[in-house]
């Protein structure tokens, strides 16, 4: 199948070079795309793309409120965000909000192909070296006793395991990666992370990385 993208970013250059790059691809094609974040959550309405690139710094309507906007509508777009820097606090709240990961702009068009077929297949673009400092950097930020006692509240309806690999999530883990280390078949590690996600609320495993470090089930640095 062909997974169809949307291109939202204020600059042209940028929306013309990811369209170019990603429409060589057999099996991704760029639907539409948007000069803002409101035009992004209008097109997303109109043409029910798979996956939307999107930029955090947009007028109108900024990438963090287009996101939740998309998220909160609950249908099938995976928001993948566009940032120049890695560590970037604007990012981190975009992921916050429900975007499935990020992309840096200087990404390769290997890399920015792969992302989008990683997120359109329902995984979270988590690469530990990059994702992980970000979380771990700003997630002080959200620390309050309040969040934390919400934190543990709703991580304690989780069972051992659960919990178990809901910390090898936020390590950046892969199914793969995690089966072999807890010895259990892959089918089974799929089992506990879609129940994870339904006990907690979230909507995929960047959700689930953001909300562990932010409950202190992994430790920062």
């Amino acid at each position: 199948m062909t997974i169809r993208v949307l291109v939202a970013d204020d600059q042209m250059m940028v929306r013309e070079g990811f369209s170019v790059l990603l429409n060589a691809m057999p099996d991704i094609e760029v639907v539409g795309e948007a000069v803002n974040g409101r035009e992004a959550v209008d097109r997303v309405r109109e043409l029910a793309p798979d996956v939307v690139l999107m930029d955090i710094r947009m007028p109108e309507l900024n990438g963090i409120e287009a996101t939740r906007e998309i998220v909160a509508a609950e249908g099938m777009a995976k928001v993948l965000v566009l940032t120049t820097f890695d560590l970037d606090e604007y990012v981190y709240q975009a992921l916050r909000a429900g975007a499935s990961g990020f992309l840096l702009k200087d990404a390769s068009a290997r890399q920015l192909a792969e992302g989008v077929r990683v997120v359109a297949s329902g995984e979270a673009l988590l690469a530990p070296s990059v994702t992980r400092r970000l979380i771990t950097e700003f997630s002080k930020l959200s620390e309050s006793p309040r969040l934390m006692a919400a934190a543990h509240t709703a991580y304690g309806d989780l069972t051992d395991r659960e919990t178990e690999v809901l910390i090898l999530i936020a390590q950046g883990l892969s199914n793969q990666e995690m089966a072999e280390r807890l010895l259990v078949a892959e089918s089974t590690i799929k089992t506990h992370v879609s129940r994870i996600l339904v006990k907690l609320g979230l909507r995929d495993r960047t959700q689930a990385a953001v909300f562990a470090y932010e409950a202190r089930l992994v430790t920062p640095g």
